[in-house]
Formats: C-alpha cells, structure tokens, sequence
C-alpha cells in the first residue's frame, strides 16, 4: 500500500512525498533508513475496483509461521544469505498477504535493518517472543537455531489448536443438525397439522392446544427471538471483550469441570514453553516472564506471569512464587521448577513439563471425545423424542376425530 508522508531529512528541511510499503511501521523503516524523519505518515486514499475491493487473502496460520521459520533456518544453517533466503521464501509462499509481507521484510534486511527490526515492522504477526528470539540468536551468532526454537514452539501451539478444534467439531455439528430439524418442523410440519386439526372441526385436547400455540408462536415470531438472541449474543460479546469480562470469563472457564482442566494444562503447556525457549535462546528469566506475559492469551495466568516477575526481580524464586497460585499450577509443576532451580536446568525441567502436559492434553482431549460423543447421541435423542411427541400427538388427536 502507499502512504503520504511529511518528514524532516538530516539537513533539517521539510520534504513531501508518496512511499510505498506493507504497512505503516515498514513505511517508517524504510523512510529512517534514508535520514528521512517522518512528521506524519497515513495511508494514501486509493480508487479501486469492487473485485479489487473484494480480493480476499486467507490469514497467516501459525502452521504458515512454523513453515516459514524452519524453512528459513535451514537456509541460514546452509550459509545462505539473509535476503536471498527471504526472496526464495516468498517466491514459494501462496498465500499473497504473507508474501507481500515476507518482500517487504526482505527489502528492510536489504537496506541494512537487522532481521529482528524488520519482523518489528509487523508487531501483529511477528509479537514480541519472536522478535526477542531474534534479537538473541544475533547477538550470540547462531540466528538459525533461535529460528528452530521458534519453529519448534509454534509447531506445539498448531498442533494444541488443532487438537481443540477437533475436540468441538463433533458437538457443532450435531447442534447444527438439530436447529435444520426444528426449523424443518416449525416450517413445514406443524403448519400441515394445524390445517389438519383445524379440518377435523373438533375441539382439540389441552395439550394439543399449548403445542400447536408453541409452535405457531416459533413460525409467526421468529424473528422477535431472532433479534433477541442476536442481542444478548451482542451484550455478551461486548462485556467479554472488557477488561472486567476477560478475567471473569477466563475464571469462569477455568473452574468448569473437565473443560478447565484442559485449558489449565493448554495454559501451563504454552507458559512453560514459552520460558523455556527464551531462556534457551539466552533471554534471562525476568525478561523471559515478561514477554510470556506479553504473549499469554488468558488474562489469568497473564497476572500470575506479572506477580512472578515482580518477585523474581525482588529474589524469590520462581517454584516459591507458584506455590501461592496452587489453584493454577499443580504440585507437579511447582516441584518440576523447584528441581530446574536447584539442579541450574531450568529450561529443560520446563521444556519436560510443556512436553509431558503437550501429551496429556491430547489424551483428555481423546477421552473427551470419547464421552461427548455418547452423550450427544443420547441428548439428541431426547430431544428428538421430545419433538416426536408433540408433533405425533396433536397427528393422532386430528386422525382420532376422522
């Protein structure tokens, strides 16, 4: 995209002018590495067609991320520079956000930006664990294996995600499935057997009544409920995306029996791995806790990686500060610290916890499957049972009176 500019050169003169870049940090990068100094910077209006407009480019995945990291430390480890590196990347990449952006990174290296300046460019894709992890591996020589860290570590999130998202796609389905249901009786059916009733010229039982009142006050008033649903979705949505309803819904999650206990190691697996590869890759333990803060999604264990921070810096260790959050970290882990600070292997002690609960969330999440999916049949039969009746019921009464 292009971007207006207004900026101060070395010389102290004022200067106007277009650049063109991915996005506004790039832009100002760019415009830094010529002793331009930007007053202000904007996106410049453009005219486009609609199908321009309409070009839709899938989002960068955390498996996209994984690729592109290992694949970019193999090339280094083979002594291939940065920039050509970069370029065979993006010749390769599909998807064509990703290789704008993998261009411009390229371009930045080239006008002489370190690569962990240039990931900065992009603070939505490339966060501050990344870039730290960058700035590590240049500072020590070895950037390729700080890469591999990072491959590693999104490599265990993609497959974390892949696992949950497996877990709900039976439920979703099988919920989708029982709305075309209700909605195929309340459309189609009911209407049929109110016409019947009504020409059987008979008064029809109680019961009778209240279900053919039900479901013509569904078909008549649908949208009211419609619009009602959409509303409190809306109010639900809202209050969880404040401060207050983030740490409330995340409390809320976390005590809900079996679904807590999932997100809980989902949560440790992420904390613990994110410590262990800054700490590997050279970052000292207080930085460390507060990138994973910075990184941490559940505002929970965002707080609890603060107040850990906050105590290291004043001498305690690590193990002593989790004991007082033993609703959020097991004995197991606290005990697994403990041992990492004693013996000098912090890193491997929690690069072994994030492993061990990496394999336990895929067993839990196994036997979650396992369950649920019993249950859903036998809900949905109810259900199904239920809806039988007060169709079939009110079918017998009006076939009764023929």
């Amino acid at each position: 995209m292009k971007f207006n500019y207004r900026a101060r050169t070395k010389e102290g003169k004022m200067e106007a002018g277009t650049i063109e870049a991915y996005s506004q940090e790039a832009a100002a990068i760019l415009l830094q590495k010529y002793n331009i100094f930007p007053t202000y910077l904007a996106v410049q209006e453009q005219k486009s067609s609609f199908l321009k407009r309409a070009t839709f480019s899938p989002p960068v995945s955390k498996k996209d991320l994984a690729i592109f990291f290992k694949q970019l430390s193999i090339m280094l480890d083979s002594r291939v520079p940065v920039v050509s590196s970069l370029a065979s990347l993006a010749a390769q990449t599909n998807k064509k956000s990703f290789k704008e952006i993998i261009k411009d990174i390229a371009g930045l290296v080239e006008e002489g930006a370190p690569l962990s300046g240039a990931f900065g460019a992009y603070p939505r894709l490339f966060g501050p664990f990344y870039i730290n992890l960058v700035k590590s591996g240049e500072a020590s020589g070895n950037i390729s294996a700080s890469l591999n860290y990072i491959s590693l570590h999104l490599e265990r999130e993609h497959d974390i995600l892949v696992q949950l998202r497996q877990a709900m796609l039976y439920p979703v389905f099988v919920f989708c499935v029982l709305l075309v249901v209700i909605a195929i009786i309340i459309i189609e059916v009911m209407p049929r057997i109110a016409s019947l009733v009504e020409e059987s010229g008979t008064a029809p039982s109680a019961f009778i009544s209240a279900t053919l009142g039900f479901y013509a006050f569904l078909g008549n008033w649908w949208w009211v409920l419609l619009v009602l649903v959409l509303a409190v979705a809306g109010l639900i949505i809202f209050y969880v995306n404040t401060q207050e309803g983030k740490s409330a819904t995340s409390r809320m999650l976390l005590k809900i029996p079996f679904l807590g206990g999932v997100l809980k190691k989902v949560f440790i697996a992420r904390f613990c791995s994110n410590i262990s590869t800054l700490i590997v890759a050279g970052v000292s333990i207080q930085s460390a806790l507060k990138i994973t803060e910075d990184t941490v999604s559940n505002p929970v264990y965002r707080q609890i990686a603060s107040q850990i921070g906050k105590e290291i810096s004043e001498g305690e260790k690590i193990s002593y500060v989790m004991v007082k959050y033993k609703d959020y970290f097991p004995p197991f882990v606290v005990q697994m610290v403990k041992v990492g600070e004693e013996t000098g292997k912090l890193d491997q002690t929690l690069s072994q916890v994030a492993d061990f609960y990496q394999k336990d969330i895929k067993g839990a999440i196994d036997l979650f499957s396992s369950l649920l999916e019993p249950v859903m049949i036998i809900g949905l039969g109810i259900v199904v049972a239920a809806m039988a009746i007060s169709v079939l019921g009110p079918l017998y009464g009006a076939l009764g009176t023929i």
